[in-house]
């Protein structure tokens, strides 16, 4: 999936119409566009190695900052977010369901629901005014760094019996940990799926990907264990960031100039970034991701209202 995408990227259209986009970048101290591939490459590498310290995904750094410090038009930088969400998705949704920690059942259902709004919300986002979308998505990156801050894991959460739409739909299932079976179910799935209603919408709308919301609603509301909500939200990006992805990509706001440095410096930021991990402070370099999203969602809001801070 990922190579036909990445084939239909660099066949595509919009090759034509990056020349219009470089035609509004400004050079950088005289110099050529070319310059603006160069340090996206720096930067999406420092955010590779950033996301995997600070536990989150790439698409999440990548729009608030990019969009809030770069000169490229939001809808660009939307699309080009949700490729590089999507390509930690694909790389990893394989393993993870090699490994049975991504439940196809748990994903099936939610993810019919979540791409599906993903296109609607694509859809709308590229219709509504860019400093709508750019308030919005400051908004948006705001509340996130307040769930982030008060979210709340839990290993195994206590689901004293399966909701009669779980056991419908079998929505449950067997995993190894530490050499134990552990048998795990769902509960409250109506409204688990009525807020993937909402998760998708703005995975679509903003190009954020969703990990950042999958994994509280599977873990937290729904009540899978923490592993396998983590699995399986991963795997979810990998449908619903490419539903929406398709909608960027017909609009032509998809762009190689943007989207194959940022590939390749997040691919080689999260490579580095694992490595790193072994011997960084994960505290440290989490409370240090929210200051950097609270400070690009400040960003943000101020562009879209106009007012010129920092």
């Amino acid at each position: 999936m990922f190579t036909f995408l990445m084939t239909s990227l660099v066949l595509s259209p919009a090759w034509a119409t990056a020349s219009e986009v470089v035609a509004m970048v400004p050079a950088v101290d005289g110099a050529g566009w070319w310059k603006w591939p160069l340090i996206l490459l720096v930067v999406t590498f420092v955010m590779g190695i950033l996301a995997v310290l600070g536990g989150v995904g790439g698409g999440v750094l990548y729009v608030p900052i990019i969009s809030g410090f770069f000169p490229f038009h939001l809808d660009f930088v939307r699309g080009a977010g949700l490729l590089v969400a999507l390509s930690g998705a694909l790389a990893a949704g394989p393993g993870l369901l090699k490994a049975n920690l991504a439940s196809l059942r748990l994903a099936i259902p939610v993810a019919l629901i979540a791409s599906t709004m993903a296109i609607v919300g694509a859809m709308v986002g590229l219709a509504l005014p860019t400093n709508v979308v750019q308030i919005s998505l400051g908004a948006v990156i705001l509340a996130i760094v307040a769930i982030m801050l008060t979210a709340k894991k839990s290993e195994l959460p206590e689901v004293p019996r399966a909701d009669n739409l779980s056991s419908a739909l079998r929505i449950c299932g067997i995993y190894q940990d530490q050499g134990q079976e552990i048998n795990w179910k769902v509960h409250r799935t109506i409204p688990g799926l009525l807020t993937f209603v909402i998760i998708g919408f703005m995975a679509g709308m903003f190009g954020l990907g969703a990990g950042w919301a999958n994994v509280p609603v599977l873990n937290l509301m729904m009540g899978a264990p923490l592993k396998i909500s983590v699995a399986t939200s991963k795997f979810l990006l990998s449908i619903t960031d490419t539903s929406a992805a398709w909608i960027y990509l017909n609009k032509g706001c998809v762009i190689p100039m943007m989207v194959i440095p940022s590939l390749i410096g997040i691919m080689l930021g999260s490579f580095v970034g694992v490595r790193v991990l072994k011997v960084a402070k994960p505290t440290f370099i989490r409370w240090m991701v929210i200051a950097i999203l609270g400070f690009a969602g400040i960003k943000a809001l101020t562009k879209g209202l106009g007012i010129e801070l920092f």
